[in-house]
């Protein structure tokens, strides 16, 4: 019996969107993409915004349905894209988000070294090119920009990709913030492509200027919320305390593949050397670690013996965040100081264990980089122009680099 791959997904950003391919369905019902849907695409940004709970499986497949709608569009126009060209374009964007784990960022800075999230999707998507017999190949060139059309990874990995498009009006809708919505289907209209570069016709210039000013305030009110960045970072340091615990052989409670991450040093080249754990590849293990494996075990470290950890992991799971203040400029080392001897006399630490009562960083935010992956504009009268140059308004604040400077600390310091 033959089962029906053309499926219908209801989604509540795009409507419904077709599964036209056999290989993307069977993809989809692959047990490295299913576990998306059990990692959420803004971690703990539910926190501040409580309708922030949907996957990096539902943005995969918003990020299908704009990629194909611009291939659509960009053949009407003349540009030649094969039927397997198509289809590999697709299979890259599903795929693009695959090594992300829990709380991605987070797991980056805590317990495994030098991860990148990119590195890993292309470990999974060469595991998954040998399990279905090398029709991959061509989707991972793309994905790794090695495809001869460039344009087309472009539209997976670009400062104006579908990627971005899907992420930022599926994000404006569920923490609803109305400032992140962009016209994706208009830009999409717009695009073209001359000397294998992605372009956008003149008559679209607003909405890329749109696209831009929405990137730059969503990552102010959402991405770099001051109470999001707040529970990251006390986050980073319960993963942080969990390991150095497990590291020198204190019992952790975790779940057997969280336990992999916290007992052993961990980094990009056991991935690349194909090294096992509990009898599997450790990229194997990795595809079934998910957000409940982090939360399950954070809740039961709230009654740890060590008080660090405990208190850590009670404050994140009961919202009990650290106090956060931003400014422009660093903080003064007097400041600083001061913070710390009120930390060492409330929590009775020092040296290194006072790192994880009082955190130091600093954010930055620029929506455009004026780099050689530019966003260029074709003009009616066929010449190529940059979109700062293109714009009768100044975007040079877009591509200014702002750098904000914050520090966290436990809220029972009460200081003002």
């Amino acid at each position: 019996m033959k089962t029906n791959k053309k499926k219908i997904i209801n989604d509540p950003v795009f409507g419904f969107i077709t599964i036209q391919s056999e290989l993307i369905f069977d993809l989809i019902e692959h047990p490295y993409f299913q576990r998306l849907r059990r990692i959420k695409q803004l971690g703990l940004s539910c926190i501040v915004f409580p309708g922030a709970n949907h996957t990096r499986f539902e943005h995969a497949i918003g990020a299908v349905y704009l990629m194909r709608s611009a291939i659509a569009d960009l053949r009407i126009k003349g540009v030649k894209i094969t039927d397997d060209e198509l289809e590999a374009a697709t299979v890259a964007i599903l795929l693009h988000d695959i090594g992300h784990g829990p709380f991605s960022h987070a797991l980056e800075y805590s317990i495994v070294e030098g991860l990148v999230h990119e590195r890993i999707s292309v470990l999974l998507m060469e595991d998954l090119n040998q399990q279905f017999d090398g029709r991959l190949t061509k989707a991972i060139q793309i994905f790794k920009n090695e495809y001869p059309k460039k344009f087309l990874h472009q539209l997976v990995a670009s400062q104006l990709d579908v990627d971005r498009l899907d992420y930022l009006r599926r994000d404006s809708f569920f923490t609803g913030v109305t400032e992140g919505v962009v016209g994706s289907d208009r830009i999409i209209r717009m695009l073209n492509v001359r000397n294998d570069e992605l372009v956008v016709e003149a008559k679209g210039i607003y909405s890329i200027e749109k696209f831009l000013i929405a990137r730059r305030l969503m990552y102010w009110q959402v991405y770099l919320h001051k109470t999001v960045l707040s529970a990251e970072f006390l986050l980073v340091n319960v993963l942080k305390r969990a390991k150095e615990l497990a590291m020198t052989g204190v019992p952790v409670f975790a779940t057997p593949s969280l336990s992999v991450f916290l007992e052993n040093k961990i980094s990009l080249e056991h991935f690349q050397n194909g090294d096992t754990f509990m009898g599997r590849s450790l990229l194997s293990v990795f595809a079934s670690l998910e957000d409940d494996d982090v939360i399950a075990s954070i809740k039961q470290w709230q009654y740890h013996s060590d008080p660090i950890l405990s208190y850590l992991a009670g404050c994140l799971i009961n919202r009990k965040l650290f106090r956060i203040k931003l400014q422009n400029s660093k903080f003064k080392e007097s400041q600083v100081a001061a913070l710390k001897e009120k930390v060492e006399k409330k929590f009775g630490v020092s040296g290194r264990e006072l790192e994880y009562f009082l955190v130091q960083d600093s954010i930055t935010n620029n929506a455009y980089i004026t780099d050689d992956n530019k966003i260029n504009i074709l003009q009616k009268n066929g010449k190529i122009c940059e979109i700062n140059q293109a714009s009768d308004i100044n975007l040079s604040g877009l591509s200014h680099t702002v750098r904000k400077y914050f520090v966290c600390y436990p809220k029972e310091l009460d200081i003002r």
